[in-house]
């Protein structure tokens, strides 16, 4: 049995996200997570609690170096106590280009500044559900102040979970030390991944805090390529080539191809990127490659594939929503398949 996760897509405008939360909950989902990437994810959450009454709403890797922890914190604390406990929280570091080039944001050791990060965002926590004084120093944050006066008031649900997307060694264990989920990239989603590096890491996280890879929930992000009909589903195929190129031309994403032996595609994709020829980069990935990565199956067999896939190294198995509900029927069937 597994919690069925729909992924929002990441181009769905604000004004699309009431429909789709309402569809979620309406096709059995367990949670809808949704991305930081396009439009501001906090403010869609709070449109899609405000849209539902049963499914968990969460930030799938909100985008919190470029953010203030307090600033997070306050619009957290709000979207906890707006959803009745709902709420989810993952946080994901980012690329180093884009914290510094996009965000304008100083690039630290990604690891030890998100550890900061969750333990500050605690530290406030519990400032304003207990009234302990605020008293966090740290190499990159220091909170020293909360006027009671203007402190949020505290909440029935004050325990608000987190979560951690992580790609690397490093950021995984830490997951594996503090956070209460880790949240896979599509790139370090297969079963080999999972089982060889990612548990592993997990454990010496957890560890480090006297805690067990089972204390924790694993919520992984299969690429799928699914339809009624094999056209259909080479067609979807084809698509997540050349997402996929797109993607893996980005070093912290390489240790997949490691793993399998294919290391020389990383920086083969990332020369073409350099040399502008983005058409060139999907014939790179072959079947052997795409198959390691995307999830190939019709709507009637999908839902036994993950299964076999991730039973014993997944808890979590995110969907994505599609903006289309013409396969909604389909996507019921799944849900409830994999939550038997």
């Amino acid at each position: 049995m597994f919690t069925v996760v729909a992924n929002l897509d990441l181009y769905t405008p604000l004004s699309g996200v009431t429909d789709a939360a309402r569809r979620a909950e309406a096709l059995g989902f367990d949670r809808l997570s949704i991305p930081d990437v396009c439009h501001d994810g906090l403010t869609a959450a709070a449109i899609a609690v405000g849209a539902t009454t049963r499914i968990d709403i969460a930030n799938s890797a909100l985008v919190c170096f470029p953010r203030s922890p307090m600033t997070t914190a306050v619009a957290v604390w709000d979207l906890q106590a707006f959803s009745g406990g709902r709420y989810h929280l993952g946080l994901g570091p980012l690329v180093a280009p884009n914290i510094i080039q996009k965000y304008s944001t100083p690039w630290h050791p990604p690891a030890p500044r998100m550890r900061e990060y969750v333990q500050t965002m605690r530290a406030i926590f519990r400032c304003w559900q207990t009234g302990e004084p605020l008293a966090f120093r740290g190499e990159y944050y220091q909170f020293l102040r909360q006027q009671a006066y203007i402190a949020p008031p505290p909440i029935e649900h004050p325990d608000i979970p987190l979560h951690l997307a992580a790609v690397g060694p490093h950021m995984a264990a830490l997951a594996g030390e503090l956070a209460d989920a880790i949240t896979t990239h599509p790139t370090n989603t297969s079963p080999r991944f999972i089982q060889e590096l990612l548990l592993p890491d997990l454990a010496k996280g957890a560890a480090r805090t006297g805690r067990s890879v089972g204390d924790m929930g694993v919520i992984v992000n299969p690429l799928i390529a699914t339809g009624s009909s094999a056209e259909e589903i080479n067609r979807n195929r084809e698509a997540h080539r050349q997402l996929l190129a797109t993607i893996l031309s980005t070093p912290n994403y390489w240790r997949s191809l490691e793993l399998f032996g294919w290391g020389q595609f990383g920086p083969a994709l990332r020369q073409l990127t350099r040399e502008g020829k983005w058409d060139a980069m999907p014939a790179l990935l072959d079947d052997d490659i795409l198959d390691a990565f995307v999830i190939s199956a019709p709507w009637s067999e999908l839902a036994a594939t993950i299964r076999t896939m991730f039973n014993g190294c997944a808890t979590h198995i995110g969907i994505a929503l599609p903006q289309d509900c013409a396969a909604d029927a389909n996507i019921a069937a799944v849900i409830a398949e994999l939550k038997a």
